[in-house]
C-alpha cells in the first residue's frame, strides 16, 4: 500500500464532483502529488476512483481553473500537477481547512480503529505477519525523504489493521488514511516527528510479539494522540499565519 494507492482508492458511489476535487487537490497542495507529475488519464481515474468518466472530467476542470494542474497536448500529453506557491501550500493545505475540533474528532475515531485492530493483531497475529509489519518499520525507520516515510507509515498502519483479521476494520483504516495522509505529508518534514512515531512502533512491536492486547491497544492510540498534538500545534501556527518553511528548512 502506497500513498498514491490511497490518493486513487476507490470513492464512496454517492461522491461528486466535489470530493473527487477535494481529494486531489489536498494530495497536489500538501506535495503528495509533485509538480510535473502526471495524473492517470480520464477512463483510469474513474475506474480507480469508481465514479463516473463525467465526474472526472468536471473534477479536472475544476482542477485546471484553481491552477493545481494542466493539459499538455501530444504523444505524451495529459493532466500534469502544477507547480503550487508556498504562500498557496500554506492558505489552501488541507490542515488549515480543517477545524480544530473537526480534526480532534477525527483522530478519536482513528484511534478508536488503530487501537482496536493492535489489540486483535496481538491476539490474532502469526510470527511470520509479525516479522513483515517489522520489515515494514525497518523500512520506516531508515526513511529520509518525506514521501517516503508516509508511505511506509501508512503501509504499516495498513497492515496492522489487517493483522486484525477483520476485514471491517481494514477497510475502515482505508478511508481514513484517504484524509489523513495529506495531513501527514506536513509534519514528516521533521526528523523528530519521524523519530517519534518511530519510537512507538518499536515498543508497539515488541509488545505484538509478546501477545500483550492491552498495552498494543494503549500504543496504538498514543501513536494517534501523538501526532494530532503535533498537527494541532501546526494548525495553530497555519491560523495564525506563522511563515510556511519549505522541507529544506524543515529537517
Amino acid at each position: 500500500m502506497t500513498a498514491y494507492s490511497i490518493i486513487y482508492a476507490p470513492l464512496d458511489q454517492a461522491t461528486r464532483t466535489e470530493q473527487v476535487v477535494e481529494r486531489l487537490s489536498n494530495a497536489i497542495i500538501s506535495g503528495i502529488l509533485q509538480a510535473d507529475e502526471q495524473l492517470p488519464n480520464e477512463n483510469e481515474l474513474s475506474r480507480l476512483l469508481g465514479v463516473s468518466p463525467v465526474t472526472v472530467r468536471d473534477a479536472l476542470n475544476t482542477l485546471r481553473a484553481r491552477q493545481l494542474i494542466d493539459t499538455r497536448r501530444g504523444r505524451h500529453g495529459g493532466s500534469f500537477v502544477c507547480q503550487v506557491s508556498v504562500e498557496d501550500m500554506r492558505k489552501y493545505h488541507p490542515l488549515r481547512r480543517m477545524a480544530a475540533g473537526e480534526l480532534a474528532d477525527f483522530s478519536e475515531f482513528h484511534c478508536a480503529v488503530i487501537g482496536h485492530s493492535a489489540r486483535l493483531a496481538a491476539q490474532r497475529s502469526t510470527p511470520d505477519e509479525l516479522r513483515k509489519l517489522e520489515q515494514l518499520i525497518d523500512s520506516f525507520e531508515v526513511a529520509t525523504q518525506p514521501d517516503i516515510r508516509i508511505q511506509t507509515d501508512m503501509r504499516c498502519l495498513l497492515t496492522l489493521a489487517s493483522q486484525s483479521q477483520s476485514a471491517r476494520l481494514a477497510n475502515q483504516e482505508l478511508e481514513i488514511q484517504a484524509e489523513w495522509t495529506p495531513l501527514m505529508a506536513l509534519l514528516y518534514r521533521e526528523a523528530t516527528v519521524h523519530n517519534e512515531v518511530v519510537t512507538v512502533w518499536r515498543t508497539l512491536l515488541a509488545a505484538l510479539y509478546e501477545g500483550d492486547d492491552l498495552t498494543c491497544y494503549q500504543l496504538a492510540q498514543k501513536m494517534i494522540i501523538q501526532i494530532t498534538d503535533h498537527l494541532l500545534e501546526r494548525k495553530l501556527r497555519m491560523d495564525t499565519d506563522v511563515p510556511f518553511l519549505p522541507r529544506s528548512n524543515r529537517e
